[in-house]
């Protein structure tokens, strides 16, 4: 083809130069170290891990596949300054250029410390490292569970430590491995194995001192876990004194060291000792002053008054007695009397009010016959009616005459000169 003065050019199509740069780059730069932030950071459902690492100048897209990414310990964010170890990759289908990661590290802190930190965040705030989780340990254990390396400094010290504080106290050891592959698994049996099983007051769970990978499988989920559902408390001594795990913060109790793990959980003997003879010294004391003030009460009350003079005591209580039932005599007498006048007026006054007492001052009561009532004024009787009279000393029968009188009493009632008949009318 000729162009541009008869120069002859090779042309490429988009797939054959995208494949030369994608040889030429993937071939001539080795794996390396990216330093950067991440950004646009993308989970996707399939489990590849999309993002951009960047810095001031620059970024470049970085991929890290589903495999890869299930083997993480921590989850990349977006803000999070990392290292990246990876190959130079083209994406033919957008002819861009990616990282593609193999490993990737937190710049400035390792890999298992930024691990550490985000189990721990998670953890706590599932409430794992709450203290009203936490189980009290027995002030007095017959059996105390181990479990650490069989063959490890750990085993001697805690063993030495309990024999000096409390001989004769059970041990039971589960041996386990504490480093390395499959030994978070082998823990959580052995946790699972003493609750099962019983037979212990309290475990011990721990190892010497080590580097962090060393230590790292006291930082395994399901360890936590384990000893959190723990039914028997559990003490956590991994390592030295500035050595933390995730263990420590689930555990019931955090020893610095497994000798020290060794002195919490059981009691100095000897302390208890003498702390029992400083009790029965105080106890003896207090009986022998009780005793005293004892003795010293009775003696009082022996060369008392009433000791001394007994028959004169009795004779001044009598009198006293006496004294007492003249009194109550006395008032008895006050309150009869009262209450024979109050008697007698109750008595005087339904005297004055019975119907025979008012019938002795010359009234009667007049008995209707016919209506069965009595006839309470003159209207309510008629001439020729039936009626009965009662006196206050005798009843006696009266038929209402025409003047309205009955015929009996005309003579004794008289009508009133001058007056007609009709008033007359009872």
């Amino acid at each position: 083809m000729e162009l541009f003065d008869d120069q002859e050019f090779q042309v490429y199509t988009v797939s054959e130069i995208t494949r030369d740069i994608k040889t030429t780059l993937e071939t001539c730069l080795p794996t390396l170290w990216i330093e950067g932030e991440i950004s646009n950071f993308v989970h996707h459902r399939s489990g590849h891990l999309y993002f951009s690492l960047k810095d001031a100048d620059a970024q470049i897209a970085c991929v890290v596949w589903r495999t890869r990414a299930s083997a993480l310990r921590f989850i990349p964010a977006d803000g999070m300054k990392i290292l990246a170890l990876g190959n130079i990759r083209v994406y033919e289908k957008r002819g861009t250029y990616q990282l593609d990661c193999l490993r990737l590290v937190s710049a400035g802190v390792g890999e298992l410390q930024l691990a550490f930190e985000r189990l721990k965040d998670r953890l706590y705030r599932e409430g794992l490292f709450d203290p009203q989780h936490k189980k009290p340990l027995p002030v007095f254990p017959q059996q105390i569970g181990i479990v650490t390396s069989a063959t490890g400094a750990a085993i001697r010290d805690i063993v030495q430590v309990l024999r000096r504080r409390f001989p004769g106290i059970g041990i039971v050891l589960r041996p386990t491995l504490v480093q390395g592959e499959g030994a978070a698994a082998d823990l959580v049996a052995a946790i699972g194995e003493f609750n099962q099983f019983g037979g212990v007051d309290v475990i011990i769970v721990g190892r010497g001192g080590g580097s962090l990978e060393d230590l790292w499988s006291f930082n395994e989920e399901i360890v936590a876990r384990a000893i959190y559902d723990s039914k028997l408390p559990i003490v956590s001594a991994v390592g030295h004194e500035i050595d933390f795990t995730i263990s420590d913060f689930v555990a019931d109790l955090r020893a610095p060291t497994p000798s020290a793990a060794a002195e919490l959980v059981v009691p100095d003997r000897r302390e208890w000792l003498e702390r029992l003879s400083s009790l029965r010294r105080r106890l003896l004391r207090q009986v022998e002053h009780s005793h005293l003030i004892a003795v010293q009460k009775i003696e009082r009350i022996r060369d008392s008054y009433a000791f001394r003079q007994p028959q004169e005591r009795l004779r001044q209580l009598e009198q006293h007695i006496d004294d007492l039932y003249d009194q109550i005599f006395r008032s008895m007498q006050r309150r009869l009397v009262g209450a024979r006048q109050c008697l007698q007026a109750h008595r005087q006054r339904l005297q004055d009010i019975h119907p025979r007492t008012i019938l002795q001052r010359g009234y009667c009561l007049v008995w209707h016959q016919g209506r069965q009532e009595f006839a309470l004024s003159a209207r309510a009787l008629q001439p020729g009616d039936d009626v009965h009279l009662s006196f206050s000393d005798a009843d006696t029968a009266a038929r209402i005459g025409a003047t309205g009188l009955p015929s009996h009493l005309s003579t004794i009632f008289p009508p009133n000169s001058g007056e007609s008949d009709e008033k007359t009318d009872l």
